[in-house]
């Protein structure tokens, strides 16, 4: 996918995507800690930050951050949301060319993000602006599929109805993800996390995603019809469930 698409598909996805997006466990954090030796001393670039839910984790454990971000939109939202840690500087960058300087940064970071990059490039670049002895982390919440008939059902409507999703959708990707650390070996951790909603939030979750069409697409106004009755079908109390496991990887590239 050409790097411009990967940049500008969320740009109307902004709000949603700030609202309905999941966070990340706290385990994960702790799991670089114990196992990266991560401090709040440490300095870390997370790439393609977007509006900084990860970033957001990195700064409130006490660590200076550059959110790097190419999408202007995306950019601008996490500028807003993260204003008020003085330790966060918004860079427009993008994960090939981040802009920052050499040997600058401890962590290089990239969530529910590395799918979008060249990894050959990217590597290269995280290479450059890591000091030595420094890790580069790569972290997906990764939504399961099949663990209930709501999720059997939600995965059949993303297949129907997606513009790209058996294409685009990061679990093909993290099995490749020794791509970004080869020939050095990486780890890796699982952790699971959920997050419910009622239908106004199970519908702003499925807007969030790049590949779910928009107001002007044929297939907008079936997809939401199919929604609901998924959603009416499966819902318990008035509420649904997305379960995830969240996957982290780290090494060292040099």
């Amino acid at each position: 996918m050409p790097a411009s698409n990967a940049t500008s598909r969320f740009s109307d996805r902004v709000e949603n995507y700030v609202r309905y997006r999941p966070g990340y466990p706290s385990e994960a954090l702790r799991a670089l800690e114990s196992k990266c030796g991560l401090t709040p001393a440490h300095v870390a670039a997370d790439i393609a930050s977007g509006t900084g839910i990860w970033t957001r984790m990195l700064l409130e454990n006490g660590n200076p951050v550059f959110g790097v971000e190419p999408n202007a939109e995306m950019r601008q939202a996490g500028e807003r949301l993260l204003v008020s840690f003085p330790k966060f500087a918004s860079v427009a960058g993008t994960a090939e060319a981040t802009t920052l300087a050499d040997a600058s940064v401890d962590f290089v970071t990239a969530a529910q993000a590395a799918h979008w990059f060249d990894r050959a490039r990217a590597r290269q670049e995280f290479a450059r602006i890591l000091k030595p002895g420094g890790w580069l982390v790569l972290l997906w919440n990764e939504r399961v599929t099949d663990s209930t008939p709501f999720l059997r059902d939600y995965e059949q409507l993303l297949l129907k109805y997606g513009t790209d999703y058996a294409d685009v959708r990061h679990e093909r990707t993290t099995d490749e993800v020794n791509q970004f650390f080869d020939p050095l070996p990486f780890q890796a951790r699982v952790f699971d996390m959920r997050q419910e909603f009622g239908y106004e939030g199970i519908e702003g979750r499925l807007l969030s995603s790049s590949y779910a069409p928009g107001p002007e697409h044929a297939n907008y106004t079936p997809m939401l019809r199919d929604l609901r009755k998924i959603f009416d079908e499966h819902a318990v109390a008035g509420r649904a469930t997305f379960d995830y496991k969240t996957r982290v990887y780290f090494g060292r590239l040099r």
